[in-house]
């Protein structure tokens, strides 16, 4: 019924300047819309709809995630930006804080400012 319609992705801050450059500059997704609800960004030709929340409580995994052409490019320009990479101790992550999974496709997390864990990943060619 919906399969071939377009998603849009939700998130929420309780800091809308801070998201607001945290997307913009850092991740580099360019504005749509700022109005009094949300933030609209536009990633990849995806809406990301981050609602304007008075407070957020966080999820415990993975609420977005990229699939990047070179992880090891990407991971260096988000750190060189200020970007904390997640370690897991119950994960075996290189020095760049990237993790192998078994199918091969490469991990990396890292959080927004309001705690929501992101990431990009790089699959088998």
């Amino acid at each position: 019924m919906i399969g071939k319609s377009q998603l849009t992705a939700f998130l929420a801050t309780s800091n809308p300047a801070r998201s607001k450059a945290f997307y913009a500059k850092t991740l580099g997704l360019r504005l749509i819309e700022d109005d009094q609800f949300a933030l609209l960004f536009d990633s990849g030709g995806v809406p990301l709809r981050i609602q304007k929340a008075d407070a957020v409580r966080p999820h415990s995994f993975t609420a977005l995630g990229w699939q990047v052409r070179s992880i090891r490019r990407v991971v260096a320009g988000l750190v060189k930006r200020g970007v904390v990479l997640e370690r897991y101790p119950f994960l075996e992550q290189n020095e760049q804080g990237v993790w192998l999974a078994p199918s091969g496709t490469r991990v990396a997390w890292f959080k927004d400012p309001d705690g929501n864990i992101l990431s990009v990943s790089e699959s088998p060619r």
